[in-house]
């Protein structure tokens, strides 16, 4: 990663920049970044991988720039993410507070 690379705010990053896993392997490309907007909280990104949509956590997202995103872990974990259909569940069991979230809108689940 280039030194002179600023960072950007979640919000700004656009689909399709490159995703690094920490040990500098790429992983995927940006596919949705997800955040509570009401909030103002990042909650992480899907990434389109070779094996599918995969869910990176936002404490897994170590930084963002215009040129790419780099994660806190290497590309053997990046592999083990969970796959994007699974989101909700992985989710309910990481963070409790968006697990309730995703339990009201399935209606009590």
């Amino acid at each position: 990663m280039a030194d002179d690379e600023h960072q950007i705010g979640y919000q700004a990053l656009p689909r399709g920049v490159p995703v690094h896993a920490s040990d500098g392997a790429l992983v995927g490309r940006v596919h949705r970044v997800l955040d509570n907007a009401r909030e103002h909280i990042f909650d992480g990104i899907v990434i389109a991988t070779e094996d599918g949509k995969r869910f990176v956590d936002a404490p897994e997202v170590a930084r963002i720039t215009s040129a790419r995103v780099t994660l806190t872990i290497d590309a053997a974990q990046a592999a083990q993410l969970p796959q994007q259909p699974g989101m909700v569940g992985n989710l309910e069991a990481r963070a409790g507070r968006m697990g309730r979230r995703w339990r009201r809108r399935l209606g009590g689940r």
